[in-house]
């Protein structure tokens, strides 16, 4: 995660009694304390004055775009900016760094205040680390070449014997672990432009993703690919996409009430509509 968009700060009396768990520069402590003023002035971020968030590199469409994250284009660029907005930080207050896949949900001190890099909530990632409220409900997705038998899968079944893969850490591969459960085991990979070239390449014959990075594949990457299905959501509220925070930072609960708020006002459901594709075209495959 980054530590480039969110910066928030405890007000003086706050500063002066938990100055041990939020701020830069402070001793060490083993408790954190909420924050209870959840605007700059009260929120203990990373750098003073600052909200700083979190990505990989490169960032990828259409959760960013142009691999620039700071420019504000892209689902994810967008809701980051408008959590900031939320929060009372300005495009100027917000800095983007950058924080690899799979060492963000791992435990331990964060340079960045939040992260968000289509990280899904789960049980196991909540032990390492904070998750705010689910900003968007995503489903898995498998690509295959048009010219690949796999293409005209319409079950689970019918993807028992396929060579498959995803990128490592992502919970497109535990769909293919817990899922799907091929008899031949899963390839696994640093990064999607690898898995996308190993696709290309004949190494895999099915990519799992998201839905719609499967949508940004298929329709401007790799053109002679298709979205064979996407897989039911799981639970009642289905997977969900959360920021990611340190574990016990005391500015979660209101970074997570602006995401609630951005919610419940429509801003959300307006980006998806901008940046995002709808489901039509993608079966489920059962």
């Amino acid at each position: 995660m980054s530590c480039a968009r969110a910066s928030w700060h405890f007000s003086c009396a706050l500063v002066l009694a938990g100055c041990v768990v939020a701020a830069a520069g402070c001793s060490p402590s083993k408790t954190t304390t909420a924050s209870s003023n959840c605007t700059p002035l009260g929120l203990a971020t990373h750098t003073k004055g600052t909200f700083t968030i979190a990505t990989d590199e490169p960032a990828y469409p259409p959760w960013f775009v142009d691999d620039r994250p700071a420019n504000g284009k892209g689902f994810e660029s967008a809701v980051a900016f408008a959590v900031a907005k939320q929060l009372g930080y300005p495009a100027g207050k917000v800095k983007w760094v950058v924080a690899r896949f799979d060492s963000v949900v791992t435990p331990g001190p964060k340079k960045f205040d939040v992260d968000i890099n289509e990280v899904s909530i789960t049980a196991a990632r909540k032990k390492a680390v904070d998750f705010t409220s689910g900003y968007y409900t995503v489903t898995q997705a498998l690509i295959a070449l048009k010219s690949s038998p796999l293409a005209s899968a319409t079950t689970i079944a019918a993807l028992k014997n396929a060579k498959l893969g995803a990128q490592i850490g992502t919970t497109s591969y535990d769909t293919i672990t817990d899922v799907i459960r091929p008899s031949k085991s899963p390839s696994v990979f640093q990064t999607n432009d690898v898995a996308k070239l190993a696709l290309k390449n004949g190494q895999i014959q099915g990519l799992l993703t998201d839905l719609p990075t499967a949508f940004e594949i298929t329709g401007a990457e790799i053109t002679d690919a298709k979205i064979v299905g996407q897989f039911a959501r799981s639970g009642s509220g289905g997977e969900q996409f959360g920021m990611v925070l340190q574990k016990g930072s005391p500015i979660t609960s209101c970074v997570s009430k602006a995401v609630t708020a951005l919610q419940k006002n429509g801003t959300l459901g307006k980006l998806r509509q901008q940046w995002l594709s709808t489901d039509a075209g993608a079966p489920i495959l059962k």
